[in-house]
């Protein structure tokens, strides 16, 4: 069944009647934005459009640190040990690298001169960054760093920010040669692994999947300052609930599972996914609390903000499962980030696992990974019409490269 079909419009109708029903949808009082500048910390960039932040990496905003990079996109398979690389346009896969164990991101550099490949190596301490070279597609010599399951960069881009998820750590490394030069100890945040920035680049909030909570982290202090535990909706989606039939249950689960984070455009709320709660928790960035839930899909997972800092595409991965089957209920709900509300959902035909990604340089194109079911799924952002591309065993956090932006702040490609 096509995703822009009458079945797949009745499918989101009846996904929002249910938000509406459990109280999970809708818009949040907010005051009014503001156009003052942004004292920013020293070293950051500064923020061109304080109505939204993401106006530096609008479709064509390009850099010219990028010119004549190769326009590819990356896909780490964790249990192959691979990056497949992709042609953007004609969707084939062009060739394979062979990296480290078990590789989960592929990160932009600050500079956006490297991309580097995180293989993490779970269960073991031989993990490495592997970087390559977007203007020839291939690899360098890896790094050997502990625990590398995701990495992002200081917005000021003096450190590396390797996410030592095994370790509760978060280790700070040159950024060019990943020489460690301190870290923060994280106890209270089990499976930490996705963050975003402050607006004036002054804190950060990383994801702690295990506990449900949020760490917010001081960079100029160097410590944690605070941890939030996210509020579980009271209903959820049944696990294996499909799209055109969605069946709510009572949630049991009182810790949710918490994964990517993005910020608002206006820099006043952050947005977080919650595997087990179905969907996205709202917190206030000045007072650190939550204050409200939008509802998605079942196994809420990735985001990504469009291209014009209007729309948030939030990747639902099908399941609360850490290991899903094939052929789940996956999805993709777009969130309207002035209403809060969904405004569409698109399915994945025949079903899939939807999980990280980016959008294409010109917004076109929302392309993810689908975690379990081997493949790639380029998302056709006007209609949600998706194509298929088969890849390695368990691909996870691609990277469409190279994209608009000044700066890179890491992940996938959190671009400013």
């Amino acid at each position: 069944m096509k995703p822009n079909s009458t079945a797949y419009r009745l499918a989101a109708t009846a996904l929002f009647a249910l938000a509406a029903l459990t109280g999970s949808g809708g818009a949040f009082s907010q005051p009014p934005a503001t156009t003052a500048a942004v004292k920013t910390i020293p070293g950051m960039p500064p923020v061109s459009n304080p109505l939204n932040l993401y106006s530096d990496a609008a479709a064509g905003h390009f850099s010219p640190a990028v010119q004549g990079q190769l326009s590819r996109v990356y896909v780490p398979n964790l249990r192959s040990n691979d990056v497949y690389v992709i042609d953007p346009e004609t969707a084939k896969v062009l060739y394979k690298i062979k990296v480290g164990r078990s590789p989960q991101h592929v990160v932009p550099s600050w500079d956006l001169q490297t991309l580097w490949v995180a293989n993490n190596a779970e269960g073991r301490r031989d993990g490495s960054l592997t970087p390559v070279d977007p203007r020839t597609g291939l690899p360098g010599a890896p790094a050997p760093v502990d625990d590398p399951y995701n990495m992002y960069f200081t917005p000021d881009g003096k450190s590396a920010i390797v996410v030592a998820e095994a370790q509760k750590r978060l280790d700070f490394r040159d950024p060019h040669t990943m020489q460690l030069q301190y870290s923060i100890q994280t106890p209270e945040c089990g499976g930490i692994n996705h963050a975003d920035f402050a607006i004036d680049g002054s804190y950060a909030l990383f994801t702690c999947e295990f506990n449900g909570s949020v760490a917010k982290i001081d960079l100029a202090s160097r410590s944690v300052v605070a941890y939030l535990r996210l509020r579980m909706p009271q209903m959820r989606l049944k696990e294996g609930s499909p799209l055109l039939d969605p069946v709510l249950e009572v949630n049991r689960q009182t810790t949710g599972m918490p994964q990517d984070i993005r910020i608002s455009p206006d820099g006043r709320r952050f947005y977080v996914a919650d595997m087990d709660a179905d969907g996205v928790h709202v917190i206030d960035a000045g007072s650190f609390t939550e204050v409200g839930f939008i509802r998605t899909g079942l196994g809420t997972h990735g985001l990504y903000p469009s291209r014009d800092g209007r729309l948030l595409y939030v990747a639902n991965r099908s399941t609360h499962k850490i290991h899903g089957r094939r052929h789940g209920p996956g999805s993709v709900s777009v969130i309207d980030f002035a209403t809060e509300k969904v405004v569409a959902n698109w399915g994945i035909p025949d079903g899939g696992s939807p999980d990280m990604g980016g959008v294409s340089a010109d917004g076109r194109y929302l392309w993810l990974s689908g975690r379990f079911d081997d493949e790639v799924y380029r998302i056709d952002t006007s209609n949600g019409a998706v194509t298929k591309i088969k890849v390695g065993q368990e691909p996870h956090g691609l990277a469409v490269w190279p994209q608009p932006g000044r700066y890179s702040l890491g992940h996938t490609g959190n671009m400013r």
